[in-house]
């Protein structure tokens, strides 16, 4: 008998950046994290399937990650980039040698060895990296998820018809670009909001009635999404679910039976919870991120990417160039960190894994005592969800996608069932309904990052464009003009793209300000003049010239969604 299951989630995701802006923020972005991430993890992938190892990762490909790994233009950028690196690693191997720094010579013919290995990878695949990862979702070796199409941030967008459309133009994409229509979502910054009376944070107004996030994924077919570990301590119970083959029966409970009916795993993030806003089930299964397993990843402390043979991720040669240092420890400054040496990591890799594995062992262990009661007297067969930025892996943490594959390695000879999530599922449905507050992942688990005194006037200006965007959909004649629909679908266009949750995390971070304004900005500003084209087309107007022009550049610089329908949001 396995102790519990193990699923690793990653969630792939970059904002649209083909077509703005190239370096140090815009297209280098989406070719760093193919080199870097994607093109490893499927390395990854391919190497434990030879070995007999299954790896069940289940992965988020947000659909505005798809669009650009599926346009053309990136396929040729891409190649363009990686030779311009060879060509790097070249001269920085010739500098080295005049030097006679013989070691970093020796990591830039390493570099180039690589570089070049990527090349043939990607053109082995056709070039097409979406396809590679689907072959391997009907493989049955991973499991793919959906998400808003460009990553709006659930709670804080105003119409629920907005809200919907994110989810169905995501779930479309996924399906355009995959060949299949995933059960499972990634839910943006894990952000939460349950359904009831919402007041909008900015522009006044009263209360209004707002369905819960889990309401408007379920309408849309899915089945399950992820939340931060403080939303299950804070759960409510609401029932409990009894399953009979396919079918469940809903008994109702009352709201403290989670206080003492411990046994059950109430509140446990090692526990499944169906979500629910009214009352009673709304067929979406919420999994909740281990705070104990994340922590081994994302800490600054204890973080396995800490260690000091792993290679440095922000130290360069030039200001765009490789990387030829390692960590070489906690409070080594920059400039007097150690030369690299790829062949020092094997061996980290292995323990940092078998470290991983006995943790998850010993929490499934302690679940399992934790909830031995007369109807389960081995205790409760629980999971531990390991949700994870999908570029941590290899792009931040170069040797992120080695340590995948020990992890798995190590896994399969384990008491560790290591399962994707819908795997899991089927064997272990929710069986207690609750109800969760807002929040997210984010810092202060609340909606801080995103909304606050500085980016107050990004939300008003969504949300006057969302009102513009659902009046001119009501009063206009789109069913039955042509050139309405077309101006209309341009403006719906640039409404997803202004939504990101991306422009507003980048300006509070710091991480890239002046770009976070400026693609918002750029966003908003072509939204309303694809508005007022279609205002004006309406009333039977003639294009200007300068309208067709700027129709024109919305198609250059955005063509994302192709298939996209003005219904989603009606």
């Amino acid at each position: 008998m396995k102790l519990g299951s193990f699923c690793l989630v990653l969630h792939g995701h970059l904002p649209w950046s083909l077509h703005h802006g190239h370096w140090p923020h815009g297209e280098v972005w989406l070719y760093e994290a193919t080199l870097e991430t994607w093109l490893p993890l499927l390395q990854t992938i391919e190497t434990c399937a030879r070995e007999g190892v299954p790896t069940p990762i289940t992965l988020g490909l947000t659909p505005i990650l798809l669009e650009q790994l599926a346009n053309a233009d990136f396929k040729v950028g891409f190649v363009d980039w990686l030779h311009k690196r060879l060509a790097r690693a070249n001269a920085d191997a010739e500098e080295f040698r005049g030097r006679g720094e013989g070691h970093l010579a020796w990591l830039a013919a390493h570099w180039r060895t690589h570089t070049q290995h990527s090349i043939d990878q990607f053109e082995a695949l056709g070039r097409d990296i979406p396809r590679a990862f689907a072959d391997h979702a009907r493989a049955g070796r991973i499991e793919l998820l959906t998400s808003n199409a460009t990553h709006g941030f659930m709670p804080l967008i105003q119409h629920d018809a907005c809200s919907r459309a994110q989810v169905r133009a995501g779930a479309a994409t996924s399906e355009r670009l995959l060949g299949m229509r995933p059960s499972g979502a990634w839910l943006p910054e894990c952000a939460y909001r349950p359904g009831g009376p919402w007041t909008p944070p900015v522009l006044g107004g009263g209360p209004r009635p707002r369905a819960g996030v889990e309401e408007i994924f379920a309408q849309e077919g899915i089945k399950f999404f992820f939340l931060d570990a403080h939303l299950a301590r804070e759960a409510r119970s609401e029932g409990i679910l009894r399953h009979h083959g396919g079918a469940a029966t809903f008994q109702k409970t009352d709201w403290e039976q989670a206080t003492w009916d411990t046994a059950r795993g109430w509140r446990s993030p090692m526990e499944p919870h169906a979500l629910t806003s009214w009352g009673a089930p709304s067929g979406l299964t919420a999994l909740f991120r281990h705070p104990e397993v994340s922590e081994q990843v994302w800490s600054g402390e204890v973080g396995y990417p800490g260690e000091a043979r792993y290679l440095e991720f922000h130290k360069r040669h030039g200001s765009d160039g490789l990387r030829y240092w390692r960590v070489s420890g906690a409070k080594v400054d920059l400039g007097d960190k150690h030369p690299w040496n790829p062949e020092d990591t094997r061996v980290v890799t292995q323990d940092h894994a078998r470290h991983m594995s006995a943790l998850i062992a010993s929490l499934l262990g302690r679940h399992r005592a934790q909830t031995r009661n007369g109807e389960h007297p081995s205790g409760r067969h629980g999971v531990v969800v390991a949700p994870f930025d999908a570029e941590l892996f290899g792009h931040w943490w170069h040797e992120g996608p080695a340590f995948i594959a020990d992890l798995f390695r190590t896994l399969a000879k384990s008491e560790v069932k290591a399962q994707t999530v819908s795997a899991f599922l089927r064997e272990h449905p929710a069986d207690k309904v609750v109800a969760v507050p807002s929040g997210s992942w984010g810092a202060g688990g609340d909606f801080r990052v995103w909304l606050n005194d500085e980016l107050k006037w990004v939300c008003e200006a969504s949300y006057r464009a969302e009102d513009r965007f659902l009046g001119d959909l009501d009063r206009l004649p789109w069913r039955t003009n042509q050139a309405v629909r077309d101006a209309l679908t341009a403006a719906a266009r640039e409404l997803l793209l202004l939504q990101a949750s991306d422009w507003a995390f980048v300006i509070h971070t710091r991480g890239a300000v002046d770009y976070g304004y400026r693609r918002f900005c750029e966003h908003l500003a072509r939204f309303d003049r694809a508005s007022t084209t279609a205002e004006a087309r309406a009333r039977g107007e003639d294009d200007t010239v300068i309208a067709l022009h700027e129709l024109t550049d919305m198609g250059l610089h955005d063509p994302v969604f192709p298939d996209l329908q003005l219904e989603w949001w009606t």
